[in-house]
């Protein structure tokens, strides 16, 4: 099919509309009317790489959106801020493609379709185009089987969220765990059974395959009569593979907007003129959520209760790191409804630069910085809209850090819950990436290369340098010594040392929770403030450090969520 190409921005359309939240059929998703023929919903992967591919994800929305094409992008059921239902199914993921695709042509008008699925999200593209007419698919880096995406995840299994000490993380009976997020029985049923290369017909005319190596799906495709063209993918790593360090393909982006937006014909009816969008809250077991603009366009999810109980204190969860606002393996999502199933409302925040919120000004990253605290403090306000009452924060690793800085500032704020912080004064001179990227840079990690046998082998034949080695471990050990001068000498943070602070906190009547992995690098920071006997910390913080077993930095194990929802209720008690 050949495509004329329109320029959407002429003077015959009106402008682009931007991405807003919606909610429908139990989907919460971001939406763009747009102002052309074409509607064009984005399917995203699935877990761990979607959790990494958020932000970039985003982007291109915004993107395909600012072409003027109408825009869908959602979350699957059980996933995000999607309700629950059909979460561990196949079947259920392809009928919420169709229903966003009917969604679309309802709201937006549109009159052809088009599906961008990346990776797993691809190949259930892929399924729901066959029993759905769609005018042009693009698949960027799709599995041609779920054996495949299964043979992938479980080599993921064994890299993404290891125990402290380095060694893989031990997978529960009967389920894959990658990076937080559970992969049941049931799923991977359906899954071993999807082989896209048996097709019996093309899923749509035209389809741009990104990443050519697909199993053999181009040839296929071709074969049924679909008009094939395939292109590289630089760039898929980078933005899968860890939410730290994720990377827009710009490259790839800009080849996918190209051609979702070629032959895009301006709609005669302004989009001004559309009907709005008719308000779905996304509802569950005792509890309904709403998305929320606050601040300097930040974004959030409210969580209410069904049944609104005044004394009930609320619950404000910030990043961890620069997972979105759902969370390492959708914890926070999880954990909020359970909450509000028992009266507690809360607010999951993006602060700016992370999840759906905007940049922070110059692209700057959020971690360690406190000019944080002015989100947490609009997030704080906004709470205060919803009702009055006393507020917890709840906080993992950086986020632990700001949310122990903010629970010292804000009088508001009357308790905290810090899951594994790596420290409670960030250093200025330290840069945050070369820490992050630098943890496991240590001698007892050439300690244990050398306990392996290879390891042994290559040393023999000269081929490990003895001498860099040593001199690797000498200036860390250097680098130790001056980190503690650094401390000792660098000026007292405003409030005094952290056991003075937690002392404030404790007489102003705010309680802390500290919550750390066993094994857990920020152990350190936690016995350079407060010592290390447990009766002597478990004195200045009110209660004792609770320590879990067996657990990552993400506390990915069920188990661990637990214990650490146990001290979280437990605060909650105390407050009510």
């Amino acid at each position: 099919m050949a495509f004329e190409t329109v320029p959407v921005g002429s003077d015959t359309a009106a402008s682009p509309l931007p991405l807003s939240p919606v909610s429908f059929d139990g989907l919460f998703g971001w939406f763009s009317p747009g102002i052309s023929r074409w509607g064009v919903v984005l399917c995203a992967t699935h877990g761990y790489e979607q959790l990494s591919a958020h932000r970039p994800w985003r982007a291109l929305a915004e993107g395909i959106a600012a072409t003027g094409c109408a825009t869908l992008s959602f979350d699957y059921p059980g996933a995000g801020d999607s309700a629950d239902a059909e979460a561990d199914s196949v079947e259920g993921r392809v009928r919420a493609i169709r229903r966003a695709i009917r969604h679309l042509r309802e709201e937006a008008g549109v009159e052809e379709i088009v599906l961008v699925g990346l990776r797993l999200g691809g190949t259930l593209a892929a399924l729901a185009a066959e029993g759905d007419h769609v005018d042009r698919l693009v698949l960027l880096a799709p599995f041609a089987t779920g054996r495949a995406y299964l043979r992938e995840m479980k080599m993921q299994s064994r890299t993404i969220g290891r125990l402290p000490d380095g060694s893989p993380l031990p997978q529960e009976e009967g389920c894959l765990t990658v990076g937080g997020f559970h992969l049941g029985p049931a799923l991977a049923a359906e899954l071993s059974v999807i082989d896209l290369t048996k097709a019996e017909r093309a899923p749509a005319p035209d389809i741009l395959l990104v990443g050519a190596e697909a199993g053999g799906l181009g040839p296929r495709y071709a074969a049924l009569g679909a008009r094939v063209t395939t292109r590289p993918f630089p760039g898929l790593a980078a933005l899968v593979a860890n939410p730290l360090y994720a990377e827009t393909p710009d490259e790839v982006f800009s080849a996918v907007i190209a051609s979702v937006a070629e032959g895009a014909q301006p709609r005669p009816v302004p989009a001004a003129a559309l009907p709005p969008l008719p308000a779905d809250p996304i509802r569950g077991d005792g509890w309904w959520e709403e998305p929320s603009r606050f601040g300097p366009s930040l974004f959030g999810i409210l969580c209410h209760p069904r049944d609104v109980e005044a004394a009930r204190p609320m619950v404000l969860f910030v990043n961890a790191g620069t997972n979105v606002h759902s969370g390492w393996g959708r914890q926070t999502t999880t954990l909020a409804r359970r909450l509000a199933g028992q009266g507690f409302p809360s607010l999951r925040m993006d602060l700016r630069g992370i999840g759906d919120s905007p940049n922070r000004p110059g692209g700057a990253s959020p971690l360690y910085s406190l000019d944080a605290l002015d989100d947490v403090r609009a997030a704080l306000d906004r709470l205060e809209t919803v009702r009055s009452g006393p507020i917890v924060i709840v906080g993992a690793c950086s986020g632990a850090y700001l949310a122990f800085r903010a629970v010292c500032r804000e009088e508001r704020l009357k308790g905290a819950v810090l899951v594994n912080p790596y420290c409670f004064d960030w250093n200025p001179a330290d840069d945050v990436d070369s820490v992050i990227r630098n943890v496991f840079r240590n001698a007892s990690t050439y300690a244990g290369l050398l306990k392996q046998g290879a390891a042994w082998r290559r040393l023999a034949r000269g081929e490990i340098r003895v001498g860099a080695i040593a001199r690797a471990i000498s200036r860390a050990a250097i680098g130790r010594v001056g980190k503690r001068l650094a401390l000792l000498l660098r000026p007292r943070p405003a409030g005094g040392t952290v056991a003075q602070r937690i002392a404030a906190l404790r007489r102003r009547g705010a309680h802390l929770e500290l919550v750390y992995s066993a094994g857990d690098r920020g152990l350190a920071a936690l016995h350079e403030a407060l010592g290390r006997s447990p009766a002597r910390m478990a004195r200045r913080l009110g209660g004792p450090v609770t320590i879990i077993e067996g657990a990552d930095h993400d506390l990915s194990p069920v188990a661990a969520q637990a214990r650490m929802i146990e001290v979280l209720e437990r605060l909650l008690a105390r407050l009510r």
